[in-house]
């Protein structure tokens, strides 16, 4: 038996693909954590636009019908902040790979009797980490301005859960245009596409308020579903139904975009070999 399928079997090991996992997942972790510039603008931009448009908007909640009585624009915003963050992350994360490309760690990983699978698991576990944090602490910053959430400890499980999936879906996209690129920048200029997808949903502005073309394109717009799911636990509290729609169209994301990171990593492989 060869060194090369010494090393499958020990990778096709349940415990070694598990320690293999966990040690990339911590050190995506700890090095996305240490590189502020990649995260902080994921939290200071989200919250820089739910002051402003709070702001500029809050008579929105004046508008008969629009949002439930004693509730305020500032909580409508809750679940677009958090979904903006967690693009951001995405992003940041795929980055992060397209570095490790270009370092030569990659080939290293492969040369090594690392399990395929868990390098991307390893990657994506920074994205997903990141994405809770910002789920948790986007909630913290708006309770003392009147951001509660009406759904209570379930409906802000919910908003992390959802943020901690679509963290999954972004940062997988974001790997596989890592992995089939090898360049940070290619990676880094996705991110205006997916913020005009963001803008082109009910995240900021109700549906209702809209018109034209505009209003069919957020009707629409997976992102929408996902948003008003979270936002349902936010303005009227928890729902079953609610938090499986916005957890069921983010895990749908999130399959699409693990298969198109498995498929460029793939690629990736095969050129390298």
């Amino acid at each position: 038996m060869t060194s090369v399928e010494v090393s499958q079997d020990i990778s096709r090991s349940p415990r070694t693909f598990t320690l293999q996992s966990a040690a990339l997942s911590y050190r995506a972790i700890v090095r996305f954590f240490r590189q502020p510039a990649a995260w902080v603008p994921g939290i200071f931009f989200p919250l820089m636009l739910l002051a402003v448009n709070s702001a500029s908007m809050g008579r929105v909640a004046d508008i008969p019908g629009i949002l439930p009585p004693g509730t305020s624009f500032l909580m409508y915003l809750i679940p677009a902040v958090v979904i903006q963050g967690v693009l951001f992350g995405g992003i940041a994360g795929g980055s992060e790979m397209a570095r490790d490309i270009q370092t030569g760690f990659f080939d290293r990983l492969l040369s090594s009797p690392v399990a395929r699978p868990a390098i991307l698991i390893g990657r994506l576990a920074g994205s997903m980490a990141f994405g809770a944090f910002l789920a948790v602490l986007f909630q913290l910053v708006a309770w003392p301005f009147g951001g509660d959430v009406i759904g209570g400890l379930a409906g802000r499980l919910v908003l992390v859960v959802v943020a901690v999936i679509l963290s999954l879906a972004m940062g997988a996209l974001a790997a596989g245009i890592a992995a089939r690129t090898a360049q940070e920048e290619t990676v880094q200029a996705f991110f205006p596409l997916v913020f005009i997808l963001l803008f082109l949903s009910s995240c900021f502005f109700p549906i209702v308020l809209m018109s034209g073309w505009y209003q069919t394109v957020a009707e629409y717009n997976p992102l929408t579903f996902m948003a008003d799911g979270m936002r349902y636990q936010v303005l009227y509290g928890f729902s079953w139904s609610e938090a499986g729609k916005a957890i069921g169209v983010a895990s749908i994301l999130a399959v699409l975009g693990l298969v198109f990171a498995s498929a460029q990593i793939r690629y990736r492989i095969r050129n390298a070999s």
